[in-house]
């Protein structure tokens, strides 16, 4: 027998909610190694607890995720909304078609 469907919304109850926190969180790092290991992906994941607890996960480090993360992020701003000449020099350079 499934299990049934839960309604997605805060829990009340602190322990509860403290408990359902530290489960999913214990997945969710799971879920982020096994898809680094299997699909040979470059993963990091960052979660800050309601008390600003710290937890983390990077395949590899977590300097060259986050920096790799924000020149991606640069590249698709500008594409977005690029001047001509940004788009042609994009384009040009990093074989985007």
């Amino acid at each position: 027998m499934g299990r049934g469907k839960i309604v997605i919304r805060r829990i009340d109850n602190l322990t509860s909610r403290q408990v359902t926190f530290s489960k999913r969180r214990s997945g969710l790092l799971k879920k982020a190694r096994e898809l680094s290991i299997l699909c040979d992906a470059e993963v990091g994941l960052i979660v800050f607890s309601s008390t600003g607890r710290l937890s983390d996960f990077s395949s590899t480090s977590m300097k060259s995720v986050v920096e790799r993360y924000n020149k991606e992020k640069e590249v698709q701003n500008l594409l977005l909304n690029p001047s001509s000449e940004i788009k042609v020099f994009l384009m040009n350079n990093y074989s985007i078609k």
